[in-house]
């Protein structure tokens, strides 16, 4: 009889990458493991999850409405038809283990393998407990957590801190420094500041840029401006305009290897995938948490590394005043960049995935 796990959660690309790393670090570990993930129509995994090779399904689930709190009884509607489709899902797959990967999609699945004593799973992203995942704790056998101090939110005899599963390797990174180069049309021989502002970009830090072009221009320092779709043909016209030759635009960057391989020094939002994964490039970061997140979680995670001495974080709303000036301090500072390269180093969990894969595993042969 083949193992048989389902994974449930989704909405944003910080809970769907994660989904997909463990579910392939099972079929490593276990190749004729059988996995079916559970989403929400609509969302992002119903597209994602596919097209790393999974079956999913998706319910009619959707988040509470706080801004007009009627239309929640829409929403009710949905959570009472997605407990039922659960319910039926869980029957028909029959799965060993459920895991629950944040956003709402978990909360049906999740709830009904608990009543129905399957063992449960949960990942928590951030260092800052979501609210599906703090109304399930209860219910769980293991509770995988990326931070310190989680106990605030869960009970700390099922707290297993494994890190957060993140597509890139740090030998890919150290390996790959010349074909970087080439890629970004870099000579390698002044600083290079990485500029990402997720993938849809960040408005502050563009217009922060955008309104300082001339200084940049005149900075002798190499940029790597990653925009978002919205912004790119309004900063690439800039660029042109202005002939800052020193500054490489992209849309989006579909290597973030080699952008994090040729980066001395890297600007961020700060989401939980994202940290992760600036922890394993080990580069002097500045964070700049998006404001227009649930419960303002990427300021708590970005607190945790500056806390240790491991990332400067700037808020949203002082980015015009405090960005440029932070950036260029920390060039002529090589001490900072050391001391901060080291301590994000320090943070780094590299075999996330396959740690969390075990931890499912182990509940299987109980």
């Amino acid at each position: 009889m083949h193992k048989r796990v389902i994974i449930s959660g989704g909405g944003t690309g910080g809970h769907v990458f994660p989904a997909i790393s463990i579910a392939n670090a099972l079929r490593k570990l276990e190749p004729d493991i059988e996995i079916l993930f559970v989403g929400a129509e609509g969302r992002l995994e119903m597209e994602k999850v596919p097209a790393a090779g999974y079956n999913i399904v998706g319910l009619p689930v959707a988040g509470l409405n706080r801004k007009n709190p009627l239309k929640n009884i829409n929403v009710f509607i949905k959570y009472i038809k997605s407990l039922k489709i659960a319910s039926r899902i869980l029957k028909d797959f029959k799965p060993d283990v459920v895991v629950g990967v944040g956003g709402y999609a978990s909360v049906p699945v999740l709830m009904r393998a608990s009543a129905l004593k399957i063992p449960v799973v949960i990942q928590e992203q951030n260092s800052f407990a979501g609210v599906a995942n703090r109304m399930l704790a209860k219910k769980a056998s293991v509770i995988c957590v990326a931070y310190d101090g989680m106990e605030k939110y869960f009970p700390v005899s099922k707290i297993i801190k494994t890190g957060n599963p993140v597509r890139l390797k740090p030998d890919s990174i150290q390996n790959s420094k010349e074909e970087a180069l080439k890629y970004f049309g870099i000579s390698g021989k002044e600083p290079v500041i990485l500029v990402l502002g997720g993938s849809l970009g960040a408005g502050s830090i563009n217009k922060c840029l955008a309104e300082n072009i001339e200084e940049i221009n005149a900075s002798g320092v190499k940029w790597i401006w990653q925009t978002g779709k919205y912004y790119f043909e309004n900063v690439n016209a800039l660029v042109s305009v202005t002939q800052a030759w020193n500054v490489t635009v992209m849309a989006f960057i579909d290597r973030m290897d080699l952008a994090y391989s040729v980066s001395d020094i890297i600007v961020s939002r700060a989401g939980a995938g994202t940290i992760s994964e600036l922890c394993i490039a080990g580069k002097p970061t500045v964070l700049i948490p998006s404001p227009n997140v649930a419960e303002d979680h990427q300021t708590k995670n970005a607190m945790a590394l500056a806390a240790k001495d491991a990332a400067i974080v700037i808020n949203d709303n002082e980015v015009a005043s405090r960005l440029l000036p932070e950036l260029f301090s920390l060039v002529n500072d090589e001490e900072k960049r050391k001391r901060l390269s080291e301590n994000i180093k320090n943070l780094a969990m590299i075999d996330s995935d396959i740690m969390i894969a075990r931890e499912i595993l182990k509940l299987m042969s109980i």
